[in-house]
């Protein structure tokens, strides 16, 4: 059983034009060479892999190189770049797995392995993020329709990775699952963090693991965000909630905290004047709305809350329908926003 990286590398390479339209699938056959936009699978052509070629040295088949960036490397650095700038155990794995051959042993005293950006970090967050790709088509839309959102508009903060990797707790193996990938971002736009919901193989529902919600990077004060805001916004905790939400006010932009305590925390913008808080329907949530509340009339902004009748907006989506949100939220309303009240009522009448 091969062991080494670069005996796995010598496989890969064999096998080169195969690793291509599995892990660059946006990519297609030109002569020798495999092209493609980039590493992250984008379309285009400036990236470009060797087919066929000696095993080592110059011209060696697997070898990759980016005309646009410089980036270059084998199929291994391939692998790790496609799925986010993971370990070089875990990529070793992945080669494995796509070989179709046995894990290596763990050894008894393993050394520490580097990885290039830190675990966690808001750079491995922006490398997943940059590994992903649109939702469009992709079993994120099929996840969020089954929630009964059907209004993906302005949902460029979400993407979808087709095989995320999931570290149970403990000594479990890693696993790889589809996965909804969101950017949080700061107040300027830059990308602070990252949300990932694993996602069951046909996109039902959640993947059937013991946390299927993760977040890495710098949340504190940022947010998921749908739409630009100005003077007017409405935040929650969750990205469904607020999705929810959007379906009945499109225009509205939004923000989803991820959390009772990061919605207590999120940052504001100095041109608000209204801020709408999505209050879901426990402890933790009359906390989250009594904290923010305090601190955006501090502000001098002022703040409604939203409530939904059930545990959260989702829930009401799912139990009373589009038309029926659309009127829960239509008395919510401060009479001073007209244009989405106006909304609302052609919305309804159509």
């Amino acid at each position: 059983m091969p062991r080494d990286a670069s005996e796995l590398a010598r496989r890969l390479a064999q096998n080169a034009e195969a690793v291509c339209r599995h892990y660059l699938s946006n990519g297609r056959r030109q002569g020798r060479y495999w092209t493609v936009g980039d590493v992250r699978n984008t379309p285009g052509r400036s990236m470009f892999v060797r087919l066929s070629g000696p095993e080592f040295g110059p011209g060696a088949a697997g070898h990759w190189t980016d005309a646009a960036s410089a980036e270059h490397g084998d199929l291994l650095d391939l692998i790790a770049a496609r799925l986010g700038g993971i370990s070089l155990p875990e990529t070793l794995d992945e080669a494995r797995h796509f070989l179709s051959l046995p894990r290596a042993e763990p050894r008894h005293s393993p050394k520490p392995v580097r990885t290039s950006v830190p675990a966690g970090s808001p750079e491995a967050a922006q490398r997943l993020i940059a590994m992903s790709q649109p939702i469009s088509g992709t079993l994120v839309a099929t996840y969020l329709r089954n929630r009964g959102i059907r209004n993906l508009r302005d949902t460029g903060s979400l993407r979808f990775h087709p095989r995320c990797y999931y570290r149970p707790e403990g000594d479990g193996p890693t696993e790889t699952w589809p996965a909804m990938v969101a950017a949080v971002t700061d107040l300027e736009g830059r990308i602070t963090g990252a949300h990932r919901t694993w996602l069951a193989r046909d996109g039902a529902d959640k993947a059937p693991v013991d946390t299927p919600r993760r977040a890495m990077g710098g949340l504190l004060g940022h947010a998921v965000r749908f739409g630009a805001a100005d003077d007017v916004l409405a935040v929650g905790e969750g990205i469904e909630t607020m999705l929810s939400l959007r379906c009945a006010l499109p225009a509205m932009p939004m923000a989803a905290a991820l959390s009772a305590n990061h919605l207590a925390a999120l940052l504001l913008p100095l041109t608000l004047r209204r801020l709408y808080i999505v209050r879901d329907v426990d402890a933790a949530g009359d906390m989250a709305l009594a904290a923010l509340t305090e601190r955006a009339e501090a502000a001098g902004i002022e703040a409604l809350a939203l409530s939904p009748r059930m545990g959260d907006f989702n829930e009401d989506l799912h139990a009373f329908g589009l038309d029926a949100l659309r009127a829960a939220l239509r008395i919510q309303l401060a009479p001073q926003d007209g244009y989405f009240l106006q909304m609302i009522e052609r919305l309804l009448r159509n």
